[in-house]
């Protein structure tokens, strides 16, 4: 017999929420050895890294690799700063404009970070959970963002210059609402009981069940008529 054919390795953004562990989720169903990586870039919520763990776990990553990176240095967000998280808002009022939960360029970061995993651990698949329906009006979500930094990940990568691949940024989650997305990782076996969506949890680490994150997180359970 021949030995079996050896796995495609991919790098997982994996934050420890719904969209991240429903995407490594599809990810991992596809047939790829994940390599997740989770970053503590000083936010409040820290509690999600433990989340994030636990997803890695479940799910037999090769691999989770936790990044420090203090963007709570750099400040201008909700979630890395002294402002207040905004509580109780509407599904219009989350879209009206960019939120202060926004932090400065972080998927731009992320996704630099990951390529950077990529070319060391042979990977040439990033997945992140970007999504451009039931989003809180990130610009760093967009399809354009992401197509431009798909190019970048080409150009400024040694593996990418001497066409040893071809790196390819895969976001499952673009155009599924939040039911969808649920229903999907519930499909694939996916415990969304180890996951964590709270911007401004309280010490214990319960969800505060108010912010746009468990507001966002609670609508979409409700719509899959599944519990949370």
């Amino acid at each position: 017999m021949g030995t079996p054919a050896r796995k495609k390795r991919a790098v997982v953004l994996l934050s420890g929420g719904v969209d991240s562990s429903t995407t490594a989720a599809i990810a991992a169903s596809r047939g790829y050895r994940l390599y997740a990586l989770s970053v503590d870039y000083g936010q409040r919520h820290a509690v999600e890294l433990r989340a994030a763990r636990k997803v890695a776990k479940r799910l037999k990553a090769a691999e989770h690799c936790v990044v420090k990176v203090d963007l709570h240095a750099i400040g201008g967000s909700a979630l890395t700063a002294s402002m207040q998280v905004p509580k109780g808002r509407s599904p219009s009022e989350m879209a009206r404009q960019i939120p202060v939960t926004y932090v400065p360029a972080r998927n731009t970061v992320f996704l630099a970070l990951a390529l950077g995993y990529a070319e060391v651990v042979g990977a040439f698949d990033i997945f992140i959970g970007a999504n451009a329906i039931d989003y809180s009006g990130y610009p760093d979500c967009r399809p354009a963002f992401l197509r431009a930094f798909e190019r970048t990940a080409n150009l400024a990568t040694k593996a990418g210059v001497e066409k040893k691949g071809r790196f390819r940024i895969h976001a499952p989650l673009l155009r599924m609402t939040k039911a969808e997305i649920i229903r999907a990782g519930l499909r694939l076996g996916l415990d969304y009981s180890s996951t964590h969506s709270c911007y401004d949890p309280r010490p214990s680490g319960r969800a505060c069940g108010a912010c746009d994150a468990c507001l966002l997180r609670e609508k979409g359970f409700e719509e899959a008529r599944v519990g949370s």
